[in-house]
């Protein structure tokens, strides 16, 4: 077990104060109390489901996964689709086994992940699951008017120190919406990459388990301006969810109509409800895994997943 810091980091909230947000922490005692059903729901599930598997329930047919290397040499990271993953195929692919390979002893499945390829938008490396809804066409993907709900239940087991900052140990993105711009805006405007930004990340922080939401800088932003996709346009706003440490823990994120809700177990959901969501360009998709954000020679992280589904 790594010890860990107890120091609830600033939450930035001041920073949210001068964007002017809208955030609703929590919802009417109804609604909380819908809300926190799900979750209690899955945990009874999980508890009372008879279930003979060594292996983690997770159903590959719509993730594709993204490692950490490139031993294609093709100069991108590699990655695996769902007819490669599914009835465990992951567990006989020589090239994946190193860095997302099964832990019988708690019925999980290990993300590895350390500083090596990174993906064209980013400087980090991954062990990574992008959720594809047509397995035919990553170009397709759903709008928050369509809305969709991911819960898993993970741990991150370890991770390595960090010597460079004020953080004990480096930061890892555990779970993602992330934005694409759509087919027909890339028809309409031209454009050479249909790249739009993480909407959330969510991340393990020194134990503790840290929302970060993009939001505009200027809510008067419209039209094709949205569709800017650098910080001068879209920000992020943090939020600390709680501590979990090296423990498993549950966690949602269900998105539909301008809306966000994310749980950790079977706290008070955190609801993100504004006028940045309601004008969000973008379609979206799920990613769930080992995201390790240094590039630090020996860095390294290892999650764990136990459960993961995706419903629309």
């Amino acid at each position: 077990m790594i010890h860990l810091k107890t120091i609830i980091k600033n939450t930035s909230l001041g920073f949210i104060f001068t964007l002017g947000l809208i955030i609703f922490i929590g919802c009417s005692g109804d609604e909380s109390s819908i809300s926190n059903g799900v979750i209690d729901e899955v945990i009874d599930n999980e508890e009372t489901e008879e279930n003979n598997s060594s292996y983690a329930n997770i159903n590959f047919a719509n993730w594709k996964v993204t490692l950490p290397v490139d031993e294609s040499n093709n100069g991108s990271p590699d990655e695996y689709q769902p007819s490669q993953l599914i009835n465990l195929g992951y567990q006989t692919l020589e090239p994946v086994m190193p860095y997302m390979y099964d832990d019988v002893s708690d019925v999980s499945l290990i993300f590895y992940a350390f500083p090596d390829i990174s993906t064209t938008n980013s400087s980090y490396s991954r062990t990574e699951l992008r959720e594809l809804i047509n397995t035919n066409n990553s170009s397709e993907n759903w709008t928050l008017l369509e809305g969709g709900e991911m819960i898993g239940r993970l741990k991150v087991d370890a991770v390595s120190e960090n010597i460079e900052s004020s953080d004990d140990y480096h930061k890892v993105i555990i779970m993602q919406i992330h934005g694409i711009i759509s087919e027909e805006d890339m028809d309409t405007h031209g454009f050479s990459s249909n790249n739009g930004p993480p909407l959330i990340k969510i991340y393990w922080k020194d134990g503790y388990v840290w929302s970060h939401k993009k939001s505009l800088i200027d809510e008067t932003t419209n039209g094709d301006d949205l569709l800017d996709t650098s910080s001068n346009t879209w920000a992020d706003i943090k939020v600390n969810l709680g501590y979990v440490g090296n423990n498993p823990f549950y966690f949602r994120i269900t998105a539909s109509d301008a809306k966000i809700e994310l749980q950790l177990n079977t706290d008070m959901p955190y609801i993100y409800e504004d006028i940045s969501l309601d004008k969000w360009p973008y379609e979206n998709y799920f990613k769930a895994g080992n995201y390790l954000t240094t590039t630090d020679v020996g860095g390294f992280s290892y999650v764990k997943y136990y459960s993961l589904s995706v419903t629309h």
